[in-house]
Parts: structure tokens; C-alpha cells; sequence
């Protein structure tokens, strides 16, 4: 390629198409990135003695491909993100971009699918009593025997278990499941962002996000 004679534009041809890709981050912490990567590059190049074209395709070659260091500095900035907010939305949807790399992400975003999905049918059930008193916990007779949160038809028989004490029980259920299940996901996240880190990934964003926190 003809810019790989010159190092040092075929290093700011790197750092261009890195800085397109990182969307949704802002300026500042962009230019903090762009400038540790260009002292990152130069650094490992001149370890061989000067900064040849080979070396810098070499030290190129090790970070990786534009698209593959600009999706995880764009995924650790919505990490960081969720564990500034700690809210369960936000942080689903961090833990989702994670699920997209490798298989231990989706593991770990399924369980907080499910996680959040009870207890908001905890609080459901427990905000639906009032107007729909047949949500329950229920349970049949000898002849047909059924446990269910739901509602339950009359010509099916059975009583409920709970009563009205679904509401307060509801509420601390959903409550606590909800929070079990961030607390699990924020804990995900921060060894998720402090092995990148070991791995020499994600610096500039990784400060960026405990100044967010801050």
C-alpha cells in the first residue's frame, strides 16, 4: 500500500477511521483516546529502534483492526455509563452490547433478562391486586393441584395462598430481585472492564467513566 512508506501517515490513517467509529462518545474523551493510541503505536514501533514502515504495520497489527478497537472503547464507554446510572435499563443495555462479543456476555445478559423479569412480575402482580383480586398464588384442590402467580377462573377451584399480603410480599420480592439482579450485573461489568484494562484496552474510556461515576 502506498501510505505504508510513510509512517507517519499511515499511522494518522489509522487514527482517522478510529475516530469515525467511536460514536456516542464524547469529544474530549475521543481526543483522549486518539492521543494514547497515536503514543501507543509510536512506543511499541520505535521498540524496535526506529519508526520504520514495518514496525508501525507491526504495532498496527497488534492493537487490531479499526472496527475491533473502536467497538470496545464504544462498548466500555456504555459500561461506563451503566455503572454511573446504576439504573436496570441502562445497565441491560450495556450488559446487551457486551452479549454481542462472546458468549460469557450473552450468559451473563440472559440471567439479567430473567432476572428483571421476575421481579417485575412481582411488582406487577403486587400493582395489579387492587384492581384484579383474583391475582394470586394459587393453589387447587386434590384433584387438580396447580401453584401459579396469575390470575385463576372460579370453575377451576382451588384458594389462594397470599391474599393481600401480595401486595407488600410483591413489592419486596420485585424490589429485591430488581436490585440482586443489578448489583450481579454492575459486578459483571466492572471485572468485564477491569480485565480490558489489564489487556491494555479501553484507558482513556475507563478513566472517563470513573470521572462519570465520580
Amino acid at each position: 500500500m502506498p501510505h505504508s512508506q510513510d509512517p507517519e501517515r499511515r499511522i494518522e490513517s489509522y487514527l482517522i477511521q478510529i475516530r469515525s467509529g467511536l460514536k456516542g462518545i464524547p469529544e474530549d474523551q475521543i481526543a483522549d483516546i486518539v492521543r494514547e493510541l497515536r503514543t501507543h503505536i509510536v512506543e511499541r514501533a520505535e521498540s524496535s529502534g526506529t519508526l520504520s514502515p514495518a514496525a508501525v504495520e507491526d504495532a498496527l497489527l497488534a492493537l487490531g483492526r479499526p472496527d475491533q478497537v473502536t467497538s470496545l472503547y464504544v462498548i466500555d464507554n456504555v459500561m461506563a455509563r451503566a455503572q454511573g446510572s446504576r439504573m436496570p435499563w441502562t445497565v441491560l443495555r450495556g450488559i446487551f452490547f457486551w452479549a454481542t462479543m462472546n458468549l460469557t456476555g450473552f450468559l451473563v445478559f440472559l440471567m439479567c433478562l430473567i432476572g428483571y423479569a421476575i421481579g417485575t412480575s412481582f411488582f406487577l402482580a403486587a400493582l395489579l391486586k387492587p384492581f384484579v383480586p383474583s391475582i394470586g398464588l394459587w393453589i387447587g384442590d386434590r384433584d387438580r393441584f396447580f401453584l401459579v402467580l396469575g390470575q385463576i377462573y372460579p370453575n377451576r377451584g382451588g384458594h389462594e395462598l397470599l391474599g393481600w399480603t401480595l401486595v407488600p410480599i410483591g413489592c419486596a420480592l420485585g424490589g429485591g430481585t430488581i436490585l440482586l439482579t443489578t448489583h450481579f450485573a454492575l459486578w459483571c461489568i466492572r471485572k468485564f472492564r477491569e480485565q480490558r484494562r489489564l489487556r491494555g484496552f479501553g484507558k482513556g474510556t475507563a478513566s472517563a467513566g470513573s470521572r462519570q461515576s465520580v
